[in-house]
């Protein structure tokens, strides 16, 4: 992975995304500490299909069951019950 000063990055974008789609991803970096990468699109689509759980997944983890709200007893409205005979 190369390295780009965003100032380079902006002179220079249209072989910085040349560079990005041949040799892979590049650092951009702000006052010398790391900021953004770029990556191609293919690997990008790839990351974010990676990235979604899968349906099993979803059902066994806690977390992605949503609460279940009820409400509180004894404020239910009853029907009159008519006496027997």
């Amino acid at each position: 992975m190369q390295t780009w000063p965003v100032q380079d990055a902006k002179a220079r974008f249209s072989e910085f995304l040349d560079v990005c789609i041949a040799e892979g991803p590049q650092v951009v970096t702000r006052r010398g500490i790391d900021a953004a990468v770029l990556v191609p699109i293919e690997e990008w689509r790839r990351l974010q299909v990676s990235a979604r759980p899968s349906l099993k997944q979803l059902l066994l983890t806690d977390s992605a069951r949503a609460d279940l709200v009820l409400p509180k007893r004894g404020n239910a409205r009853r029907r009159p019950v008519p006496a027997l005979r």
